[in-house]
């Protein structure tokens, strides 16, 4: 199955829509988020600068925060980790032989 999107191009973290696109939109701080979700300002700051990833706990709390489900904001994590893998380890996963069909 082809992707939709460019696999060249490094899939978007979950706290750049964040601070993109939700922040601005509901016109509240880092501050503020932190409070709605229950979690320390700092951990919104590090996922708001994508130094944190988006564990299940935080995909829970984002999504009932904004109304959209935990399985969105994990396969975007799921889709970065695996981009990133793939970027670093490119000639090892390259050296696996495929089976026999």
């Amino acid at each position: 199955m082809q992707a939709l999107r460019d696999q060249n191009r490094k899939p978007t973290h979950g706290g750049a829509i964040l601070r993109e696109d939700i922040l601005p939109a509901l016109n509240i701080t880092q501050g503020e988020l932190a409070e709605k979700l229950k979690v320390s300002r700092r951990t919104i700051s590090e996922i708001l600068h994508e130094k944190r990833p988006i564990t299940p706990d935080m995909a829970i709390r984002i999504g009932r925060f904004t109304n959209t489900t935990p399985q969105s904001w994990l396969n975007m994590q799921q889709t970065l980790d695996i981009w990133q893998l793939q970027q670093a380890n490119a000639s090892t996963y390259a050296s696996i032989e495929r089976i026999a069909a």
